[in-house]
């Protein structure tokens, strides 16, 4: 082998050992794996616009479809009615139900818990999307098939 092919090959070789380290120590990005998520809402909701305008700038792949048909959507996904809200989305067969943050679909989607999905019930003032200031602090649910949930997360 020449010595140019040799220097190329444990250059190419040094590049995968650091580049591999570099990972290990500090992990991936996040943002920079776009992942699919489907969201149904409201033509006339601003504030779904909002979250759905959140989710593109946390780096997620959006397909939105504009319906008043909401309770269908939100029956069709099992979103239970006490921790519905006003937009349903779905990602990697989870379903996402309102205003939930980016970092709780990132921990879901790295735990995959057997659930159904996340809610952020209601209309929380301060969740990505809204356009609050108020400081009140809100919680995100993991809920499952069997009608069980818990406290997933505390904003």
């Amino acid at each position: 082998m020449s010595k140019r092919k040799t220097l190329a090959a444990v250059l190419l070789s040094l590049a995968l050992v650091l580049g591999g380290s570099v990972t290990w120590l500090f992990g991936t990005n996040d943002k920079a794996v776009a992942q699919q998520v489907d969201v149904w809402k409201s033509a006339s909701c601003g504030c779904c616009g909002g979250w759905v305008d959140y989710m593109k700038k946390e780096g997620f792949k959006l397909s939105v479809q504009n319906t008043e048909e909401m309770d269908a959507v939100k029956a069709k996904h099992g979103v239970p009615e006490a921790l519905a809200s006003c937009h349903t989305a779905t990602i990697d067969g989870y379903v996402i139900e309102g205003h939930v943050p980016a970092q709780d679909i990132r921990r879901l989607l790295s735990e995959r818990p057997k659930a159904r999905g996340l809610s952020a019930p209601g209309m929380p003032q301060d969740a990505p999307g809204m356009d609050g200031n108020t400081g009140q602090p809100y919680q995100v649910y993991l809920f499952r098939d069997d009608g069980t949930r818990e406290v997933f997360a505390r904003h």
